[in-house]
């Protein structure tokens, strides 16, 4: 356990390293920060480094087996009722225990907490019971998708436009940290009971489906909910003195975070304690392991949301409210373009989902060749996020073409990139774009005098469609190349990573 933990940990060190140097660079360039901001920006980094370690341990023996053995289980059902009933079931209590929903909760003015929280889960719980009904059912992922993102955005046009960059952004928050593993191992549990060619292939696809659940309830909420006169409660940042306010700065906020995460962990334990009871499926050592697993996910997302919360908020609002009124407020583009590019690595999630498709795909598509590609298309997403802050242009400019192009996508590129690229997508916005990318955007979007609600929010959604263009295109340049491969499956790991060559 301790050697694994070193290697976590020094994976989590150069995945957060580019965004500390960068943030330290702008301070020096761009935006002077006093010592004690700084001084929290470091701790902040420092129990971020530490929490992803033990997240990803913890995530890898606990969260992913029982996932798995959850999804191998409900289908021995054989009834669909059954299944899609316990499957919604599921859904809303790993969504109710997301933090990264709290947090996108906690920050959207004039709705409240608790009526976003539990419509978001109502839309990922029957959402994926529909992703798990399409593995059982064979039905494709591509067309599936078509349909729900076409009306998709016809209902968008008769939601509030001040409804839509949450509607989206919810999506893309929904899938972190606690739901990612537990999803995806969800999906490869369900698939492995099939024998066919496509198996692999359909054990993707179980996050993109999920995302669309709580983009559409969002906008039904907006259609029906009387919305009030919206305000934001800007991020302030705590006077240091001393190293002991730092101290104390960051002793007061752990006990909030540790209570959102044990409440986060407790639903997922009683899955577990359910399970195992009822079906026997652990034996003692797997027992211990879950166990110590569920431990490490706590004691790794205590220290990951604090740090964040409590170094990194703070800065990015700093940040972008200090640089949006100089006169180099257009260099937020290309410097929003260089976070993306890095805070990416930083998200728990994305190392899970690298891992195992690496793992499912036996080496067909290495976690380098996805660390590549998502960072390219956040770069992208971010830059556009920091364009929209600026110029407040409307999200449809953006969303429509950059989904329709992912559709068209997904009906030539070979089918496996098709879930891998739209699970991604979820996957990428995690707690560092719900804590770091938006109060950036929202620090620029108050310091110019914009809409919070329409130019700000909305960060979360770019960084969760850029991927899906980023992945596919990936998959048809493969298919370009690949053109007397029949099989996929069958490419080996070498042959594989010679014919992407793809350098980081």
């Amino acid at each position: 356990m301790n050697q694994k933990l070193k290697e976590k940990t020094k994976e989590s060190l150069f995945a957060v390293l580019p965004i500390t140097i960068i943030v330290l660079i702008i301070s020096f360039i761009l935006v002077p920060m006093d010592i004690g901001t700084i001084a929290l920006f470091f701790v902040g980094a420092l129990m971020l480094i530490v929490g992803m370690g033990f997240f990803q341990l913890g995530a890898e023996t606990s969260m992913i087996p029982l996932g798995e053995g959850v999804g191998v289980q409900i289908t021995k059902s054989k009834r669909i009722v059954v299944i899609a009933l316990i499957t919604i079931v599921i859904g809303v209590i790993i969504t109710i225990a997301e933090p990264d929903l709290q947090v996108l909760a906690s920050i959207v003015p004039s709705i409240s907490s608790t009526t976003l929280i539990w419509t978001v889960a109502a839309g990922v719980g029957v959402f994926l019971a529909v992703a798990i009904l399409r593995i059982l059912l064979k039905v494709s992922l591509s067309m599936i998708l078509i349909v729900f993102y076409t009306a998709l955005f016809i209902i968008s046009f008769f939601a509030p436009q001040s409804f839509l960059s949450i509607a989206f952004d919810s999506g893309g928050v929904t899938t972190g940290p606690i739901t990612v593993p537990f999803i995806l191992a969800m999906g490869v549990g369900f698939a492995s009971i099939r024998s066919d060619k496509n198996a692999t292939d359909d054990s993707f696809g179980l996050v993109a489906l999920s995302s669309i659940g709580p983009i559409l309830m969002v906008m039904l909420l907006g259609i029906f909910f009387n919305q009030q006169g919206a305000s934001h409660n800007p991020v302030e940042i705590t006077n240091i003195v001393t190293t002991r306010d730092i101290l104390r700065v960051f002793a007061q906020s752990l006990p909030h975070y540790a209570w959102d995460v044990f409440v986060s962990i407790i639903p997922i334990i009683a899955v577990f304690l359910i399970l195992q009871l009822t079906t026997r499926r652990y034996h003692r050592k797997q027992r211990i392991r879950v166990i110590v697993g569920f431990i490490y996910t706590t004691i790794g997302l205590i220290l990951f949301l604090t740090g964040v919360g409590v170094g990194f908020a703070p800065v990015g609002s700093l940040l972008g409210s200090e640089i949006s009124q100089s006169m180099f407020k257009w260099l937020l583009i290309p410097i929003g373009m260089l976070i993306g590019y890095y805070i990416v690595k930083a998200e728990p999630a994305i190392h899970i989902l690298n891992h195992q498709v690496e793992n499912v795909t036996n080496g067909l598509i290495t976690a380098k060749t996805m660390n590549f590609c998502l960072s390219l298309g956040v770069a992208v997403s971010v830059g556009l996020a920091m364009l929209r802050s600026i110029t407040g242009i409307s999200i449809y400019w953006i969303i429509i073409p950059g989904y329709v192009i992912a559709l068209v996508l997904s009906r030539i590129v070979p089918k496996i990139f098709v879930g891998i690229a739209f699970d991604s997508g979820g996957v990428a916005s995690g707690p560092m774009t719900s804590t770091f990318l938006l109060p950036l955007c929202i620090g620029v979007s108050e310091a110019l005098g914009g809409d919070v609600m329409t130019n700000a929010f909305g960060v979360v959604a770019l960084v969760a469609m850029t991927p899906l263009v980023a992945i596919q295109i990936m998959g048809l340049m493969y298919k370009i190349k690949s053109k007397k491969i029949e099989e996929l499956p069958e490419i080996p790991v070498k042959a594989a990573d010679e014919i992407l060559d793809f350098e980081e």
